[in-house]
């Protein structure tokens, strides 16, 4: 971490305190003078023109639209409140929660190169040249975001293109879903790969060598420099700030590793953990040594706990790494990879189940969810009550597959962005027949799934707003196609506003905590610039968070 980056965190740091507005010891507050707008918990809009909380920082009552305050008299002087802010009829909604994400990767990726812009091959050559001359007290080159599907490239990038850019430092670039690395000649030589070096099971060494395809990442691991605590305790501050900019105020931190965990308490040792994180940690041995027994408390006022564990069935569409039951329609040899036998998958989720840990499996292919759903109905004979099984994108689900979600309780924790984002990627890896269960979220919730929505930020920006639009649209922010893709796949708009407040608390078993607002929940909420409500989808893609609040207390300020 170089020293601007250490000033910015000290400055992040001495921000948070200035922001906050603590309530006072057995006092009410009052959120006054609002355009208020929440769900109840049947999905219905509730609105209202204030809000009480308490010194808990809860809701202790909102104030229906058009009541009047009681006179005052001398027997009964009305109300007191400790403060009043007055949110000059602004709109007040909940708090934006994202069901699926990466925080620490998030902000790793935002202080290293970035080439999600890059539309090129050439445009991303210059990028990482440049970036390579303006840093050369870096021994390596890292970053993320290449996408050779953008790039309209029809291969993958090798170590010799990469060579063309910084031929003598190595370089590892990851690809923007996270399930691929690009590494050059330098890079390749550190960690010891080359072309007879035999890919780890769940993984793909491509020839010409230079990409590496899911758990063949792995094979740079011993090569590359490690992540210090400092440099996480940036990445996390700088994640932090840019989801209370987008009005997130929770998020399920999907593979939640050891050295993450731990940056995550000293945030909260400090009181600089203001977003709520629903953890699930990487894999069975990370979990259990957080967690132990099993899933933690609550830890600082509501702000962290580990929830379950993250296991990966598959890989992703993009690097043809999902695992699908036939082939793909544009490479006929492959059927992706299978990270785990069934065997395999389902022991993992019965020691993560016998202990109560939450399990979120991560399936993109056809192959890749029926394996998933074929342990949970396995596991269901065993494990009763409330389980909340999940799966993790439930990208594409054979139709004949899709009743067990209703039957089994199986929450879908789906990404709207990526529909709009891979429509053109997907027709192509899957062909017309496969797209009839592909990104179907309402086929899912007519099935009795329950959905969660997120973002999978970095892979996408956490961005609620853009990911609202593309639910109930189907289109993307140029707003194409026209009339949506594949358009019955599209919910409602409330019911894409309850994917990312009510449906995303309940999928961490948070429902209790926040999600809405009202009495008992936790007062975390947003002040944004227009009635999303009413904003057609190009609007509501424009909208501007002005404040974030968490527990009570101011957590975000627009300046």
């Amino acid at each position: 971490m170089n020293r601007r980056q250490i000033l910015r965190l000290t400055g992040a740091l001495a921000g948070l305190s200035s922001l906050a507005l603590p309530l006072a010891a057995g006092a009410d507050a009052l959120i006054d003078n609002v355009a208020g707008m929440t769900l109840d918990r049947d999905g219905r809009v509730v609105r209202f023109q204030a809000m009480v909380i308490d010194a808990q920082g809860k809701v202790v009552r909102l104030v229906p639209v058009g009541e009047q305050p009681p006179k005052r008299t001398k027997k009964n002087p009305g109300p007191t409140y400790d403060w009043r802010a007055d949110m000059k009829g602004r709109v007040v909604m909940p708090g934006m929660i994202d069901a699926h994400g990466h925080v620490i990767a998030q902000g790793l990726a935002l202080l290293a190169l970035d080439l999600s812009d890059t539309r090129s091959l050439a445009e991303a050559q210059k990028k990482i040249a440049d970036y390579a001359r303006a840093n050369p007290e870096r021994a390596w080159i890292v970053g993320r975001g290449w996408n050779q599907e953008q790039w309209g490239l029809g291969r993958f990038p090798t170590a010799a293109d990469l060579d063309a850019a910084v031929p003598g430092r190595p370089v590892w670039l990851e690809r923007a879903d996270g399930h691929a690395g690009w590494a050059n000649s330098a890079a390749l030589k550190a960690a010891g790969i080359t072309a007879a070096t035999a890919a780890p099971a769940g993984g793909r060494v491509e020839k010409p060598l230079g990409v590496l395809v899911d758990n063949a990442m792995s094979l740079m691991d011993r090569a590359l420099p490690k992540v210090g605590a400092k440099d996480r305790t940036a990445a996390f501050l700088a994640a932090q700030q840019l989801l209370l900019r987008d009005g997130i105020t929770a998020v399920a931190d999907m593979g939640t590793s050891l050295d993450d965990w731990m940056t995550y308490r000293r945030m909260g040792d400090i009181g600089a953990l203001r977003v709520r994180i629903m953890s699930y940690a990487a894999g069975i041995d990370t979990t259990v040594a957080i967690g132990g027994t099993g899933p933690t408390p609550w830890l600082y006022d509501d702000r962290l706990r580990l929830a379950g564990v993250k296991l990966f069935a598959d890989g992703a569409l993009g690097s043809r790494g999902a695992w699908l039951k036939a082939p793909y329609a544009d490479a006929p040899g492959e059927r992706g990879l299978g990270f785990l036998t069934d065997d395999q998958l389902q022991n993992l989720m019965s020691r993560a189940a016998m202990d109560g840990y939450q399990v979120a499996v991560h399936a993109i292919g056809d192959r890749a969810n029926k394996q998933a759903i074929d342990a949970i109905a396995e596991l269901s004979a065993t494990y009763k009550g409330d389980r909340r099984w999940r799966i993790e994108h439930a990208q594409v689900v054979d139709p004949a597959d899709m009743p067990a979600f209703g039957r089994y309780g199986i929450i879908a924790s789906v990404q709207p962005i990526h529909a709009t984002s891979d429509r053109v990627m997907a027709e192509a890896r899957l062909g017309e027949a496969r797209l009839a269960g592909a990104y179907a979220w309402k086929s899912l919730m007519n099935n009795g799934a329950k959905l969660a929505f997120g973002s999978d930020f970095p892979v996408e920006k956490p961005d609620p707003w853009a990911n609202w639009a593309a639910a109930f649209t189907r289109t993307g922010a140029d707003g194409q196609p026209a009339g949506g893709w594949r358009p019955a796949e599209a919910v409602t708009r409330e019911q894409a506003w309850w994917g990312f407040t009510g449906g995303a608390s309940f999928a961490g078993f948070a429902e209790a905590k926040f999600g809405i607002l009202a009495p008992g929940q936790r007062a975390d909420f947003i002040i944004v610039d227009r009635d999303p409500l009413a904003a057609t989808p190009e609007a509501l893609r424009q909208t501007q968070v002005i404040e974030t609040w968490i527990g009570g207390q101011r957590a975000w300020a627009r300046k």
